[in-house]
């Protein structure tokens, strides 16, 4: 499908691609990995005609049609709404189903109905009929809520407009689908649903990613690019994670032999050029030095830049860290972002903050950082407890135009100082030797960057870390270093992230935030995942008996007594059930009647009688798909509703 032939790409004197040669097969599903700014997105651009080769040839075969997200998503219109946005993800579409419009008035000219016929062919093969469909179980998936689908696209923030994005390309149906770190915008109950969409994606993937989770379960293939080259692996991510350990090791080893030749080489030129009975010979050596020059082995950057993350043990406290009792806050005084919120942390405790976007993660962590005061309720931090925090901002909040030294400087001058050799020694375990301490922030990488923040971070000497989507600017290698320095530091952290891998290893309990409010699990990311299906009911009724039992002691009740509870409760929910089996069985005899008719009218247009009312018939076929999608959406509604009442929110 795609054959990238010896292609080089150079911005001014850096070179991004050098002679890269790799194919990408029909049905392969390739995650694209390397450090920030490795030309990873070259590839993209060079694939979708947005940027030219200075040499070599990109071969697209088949003429594919390619789903790619843009960067900054803009509305036809100012009153274009969410969902009218997202219907457009399938170019010409909205063009082809007009046409078929004009068409419809005049059918019994035969160039105009071989016309249509072509046209009605194309848009159901695009998928035209059930767009709508798909996008709205797109659009659900990655967070948007019903209501928010006639809202003006104009009126979401940027996050929110590529998650738009993202589900138009989806429920276009691709046959070639490239996505540039689709989980940035995300938060970790989307990254789960996207994950079980893209598995079930049967076209040709490439996935740009530094989430191990949905390169680990969605990708066979891993195309490294690294120091303006590209490598192909013929396994899924752990095979190439332990193979490249070995290339690396091949590499070193050729890289020691070369620089050792070329030593040699030198040595003898620098002795031997100005003695007339040698210089043959040492003009000879350094036209092979010129040509060791232009077949250097260059290391791969995620080696040259790997740095290191070591944090420092974290000053006492009490044991408690963190309470909050019926914890509200409202930005304008009516609406609520936190309401009725009551929870504890304890010293220790590694605790990931889970929940959609919106419900107040980022809030609740600045509250409790002290950045902003709770409008209700009590939040109060435990004894000689030092809150440190890394916003999702951090980067933006390092000035790029100030050294490494400067910045760490200023913090650690802001908290009070003390000798240059202890400064000096805080550099060195956070990475940064005396060749980086005098580069502009600007300049450091995802990774570098970090390991700044961090030391300025840890120069407040905090012993409780409040980590905000801290793997946002991450590679591959950053995020296994971020998380093995949080796996051994002995503080307590709470941690918000949309890497599933990362909270599975780093966190040892989860503080789910829904739309009914907070739920504590006192283990770990897979725990959660076992217990989260568990309903709402039983949640609400564990936590009556909570309060019931810390008002009076209760004796256990018997197995009788639990069986007849039990049964009260089956007996409770059953004409709910009943009711809403009914619906789904409606529902689903009526698409499948109605689906009958549609195939029916559909053939009669295809193959048409001379009796034929062509536009009588169209419009059948357009009724007919308007009931299919209404009678599917009443199947979602009732069918949902029935396996929460089954699984989760009552007994089955």
């Amino acid at each position: 499908m795609l054959d990238f032939r010896n292609i080089s790409v150079h911005y001014g004197h850096q070179d991004v691609l050098t002679d890269v040669t790799f194919r990408v097969n029909k049905g392969d599903r390739v995650g694209v990995v390397g450090p920030n700014g490795s030309g990873k997105s070259t590839l993209f651009k060079i694939v979708l005609g947005e940027m030219s080769t200075d040499s070599g040839e990109l071969i697209i075969e088949n003429n594919p049609r390619i789903g790619w997200t843009r960067q900054n998503p803009e509305p036809d219109s100012d009153d274009e709404t969410l969902l009218e946005y997202s219907v457009r993800g399938v170019p010409g579409l909205a063009e082809m189903e007009a046409e078929m419009r004009e068409l419809e008035a005049d059918l019994a000219d035969p160039q105009k109905m071989k016309r249509y016929g072509e046209l009605q062919t194309a848009f159901e093969h695009l998928g035209g009929y059930d767009i709508e469909t798909r996008v709205k179980v797109a659009l659900g998936g990655l967070g948007f809520s019903t209501e928010e689908f006639a809202k003006p696209f104009r009126s979401f923030s940027g996050g929110w407009r590529m998650r738009a994005e993202l589900s138009r390309v989806l429920a276009s149906k691709p046959d070639l689908l490239l996505l540039d770190e689709p989980s940035n915008y995300l938060d970790l109950p989307a990254v789960d649903w996207l994950q079980k969409f893209l598995k079930a994606y049967d076209g040709t993937l490439m996935l740009i990613s530094h989430d191990r989770y949905l390169l680990r379960t969605l990708t066979s293939i891993i195309v490294e690019v690294d120091a303006g080259t590209a490598t192909r692996y013929e396994g899924n991510l752990d095979w190439y994670m332990r193979e490249r350990e070995v290339r690396y090791e091949h590499l070193k080893a050729a890289k020691e032999n070369q620089d050792h030749h070329r030593e040699q080489l030198q040595r003898f030129v620098d002795r031997f050029r100005a003695q007339a009975t040698k210089a043959a010979q040492a003009q000879s050596r350094q036209k092979l030095i010129d040509k060791i020059d232009e077949e250097r082995i260059v290391l791969p950057k995620r080696y040259t830049q790997s740095g290191r993350l070591r944090l420092a043990e974290p000053p006492p406290s009490g044991i408690e860290m963190f309470r909050c009792e019926n914890l509200e806050f409202s930005y304008d005084g009516r609406k609520k972002v936190l309401d009725g919120i009551s929870f504890n942390i304890a010293r220790g405790d590694k605790v990931a903050l889970i929940g959609y976007n919106g419900l107040g993660k980022t809030t609740l962590m600045r509250i409790i950082a002290g950045t902003r005061e709770p409008t209700g309720g009590k939040a109060v931090l435990g004894h000689n407890v030092v809150p440190g925090y890394l916003s999702q901002e951090f980067a933006e909040t390092i000035p790029p135009d100030v050294s490494v030294y400067r910045n760490a400087k200023n913090a650690w001058d802001a908290h009070g100082g003390g000798p240059e050799k202890n400064f000096r020694n805080q550099l060195g375990a956070f990475g940064f030797d005396e060749n980086d301490v005098e580069k502009p922030a600007g300049v450091l990488s995802g990774g570098e960057k970090i390991r700044l923040a961090f030391l300025r971070l840890f120069l407040s000497a905090p012993n409780f870390l409040l980590l905000d989507e801290p793997t946002t600017h991450l590679d591959l290698d950053g995020r296994r270093l971020l998380q093995e320095a949080l796996q051994k530091y002995k503080g307590t952290i709470l941690l918000v992230s949309h890497d599933i891998d990362f909270v599975r290893a780093v966190a040892t309990s989860v503080l789910e935030i829904t739309h009914e409010g907070l739920r504590q699990f006192p283990g770990g990311y897979d725990y959660y995942c076992e217990k989260r299906e568990e309903g709402r009911g039983a949640a609400a009724s564990a936590k009556k008996q909570n309060v019931e039992s810390a008002v009076t002691v209760q004796r256990a009740p018997t197995s009788k007594e639990l069986r007849q509870q039990r049964a009260a409760e089956r007996a409770k929910i059953a004409p709910k059930l009943k009711e809403l089996k009914q619906r789904v069985e409606k529902a689903e005899k009526k698409v499948d009647e109605l689906q009958a008719a549609l195939d029916a009218a559909s053939e009669e247009l295809f193959n048409p009688r001379p009796d034929t009312n062509f536009e009588e018939a169209n419009r059948k076929v357009r009724t007919l798909q308007f009931e299919i999608d209404r009678y599917t959406a009443e199947w979602e509604s009732a069918a949902t509703e029935l396996e929460a009442l089954t699984s989760g929110g009552g007994p089955a």
